[in-house]
């Protein structure tokens, strides 16, 4: 594969865990992105990392150093991190299309591979389904088939729509277990982690984001064709297990992988990166998931 080429300044950055990364900004379309980029060495397609919901790129610094060789490429959603909100609200269709210009503008000419965690895999979703010939592999994490889903606790949901847990590290602490379940619930340290990791959202940017997933992918998962892995937790509160399930039934070349809570790509990255190597590199059918308590807690 040939090496991207280098089109945007690089700002001065040290990444607390991945100090390889580079951070960017880029403007495609009138609108500002700040990226990110980890330099691999890997013989596999670069990783485009679409983030979850209020979500900074370096809340992914933990997997990105995980995967190690593999390159990574992110980037904050208008709205979110150092990316300024649009004017007018979006829609997946059109983030999916910023998404794919950014490439180009990046240097990226060859398929690439895609993750989405909770919220972006509603977005990593349209990506694949608009882009086929761009995107080689799929990985949904977390994640649902959009409004029409299971929903989780509505007192969970509730205490989703308050940004107060991005600037409060109290709130954080007293909420957070109950939003992300699994290894949140026994390791108060990884919420702490999390709160020094995330930037607060623009209120604009965070309101976007939630209208954005007005949206469905029912109606045409059953043709996104890409080798998909579906990552999700037994012990999710905010996307409950059931449509994990939904989307392995819908779409055709797909496997399910069971782990821990809703953010488990970060709070166990060293032992799911692993499993999201094997099926980038094709060398399993069918991975195995590891029991959920015990050494999984």
């Amino acid at each position: 594969m040939r090496r991207p080429e280098r089109h945007a300044t690089v700002l001065p950055h040290v990444s607390r865990s991945t100090p390889m990364i580079e951070i960017k900004t880029v403007t495609i379309d009138d609108q500002l992105l700040r990226v990110g980029v980890h330099r691999g060495s890997s013989r596999l397609p670069p990783l485009l990392v679409f983030n979850g919901i209020g979500a900074n790129l370096e809340l992914i610094e933990p997997m990105v150093a995980a995967l190690k060789d593999i390159e990574v490429i992110a980037f904050d959603v208008p709205g979110t991190g150092g990316s300024p909100a649009p004017t007018l609200p979006y829609r997946f269709g059109g983030l999916a299309r910023l998404a794919n210009k950014l490439l180009d503008e990046l240097g990226y000419k060859d398929q690439i591979d895609a993750i989405g965690l909770s919220w972006g895999g509603g977005l990593a979703q349209t990506f694949a389904f608009r882009f086929p010939d761009r995107c080689r592999k799929l990985i949904l994490a977390a994640t649902s088939p959009g409004v029409l889903m299971v929903p989780g606790k509505p007192s969970v949901l509730l205490k989703l729509l308050s940004l107060r847990r991005y600037s409060d590290a109290d709130n954080l602490g007293a909420i957070g277990a109950e939003i992300l379940g699994g290894r949140y619930r026994q390791e108060p340290g990884l919420l702490r982690q999390h709160g020094l990791t995330v930037r607060p959202s623009a209120g604009r940017g965070y309101l976007y984001q939630l209208m954005a997933w007005d949206w469905s992918s029912l109606l045409w998962l059953r043709w996104v064709r890409q080798p998909t892995l579906i990552m999700h937790g037994t012990d999710d509160p905010l996307v409950p297990l059931a449509n994990a399930k939904i989307l392995a039934a819908m779409i055709p070349n797909s496997e399910l992988f069971l782990d821990d809570g809703h953010m488990f790509l970060i709070a166990r990255a060293a032992e799911v990166a692993p499993v999201i190597h094997q099926f980038l590199a094709g060398e399993t059918s069918r991975p195995h998931s590891p029991a959920v308590g015990g050494d999984a807690a």
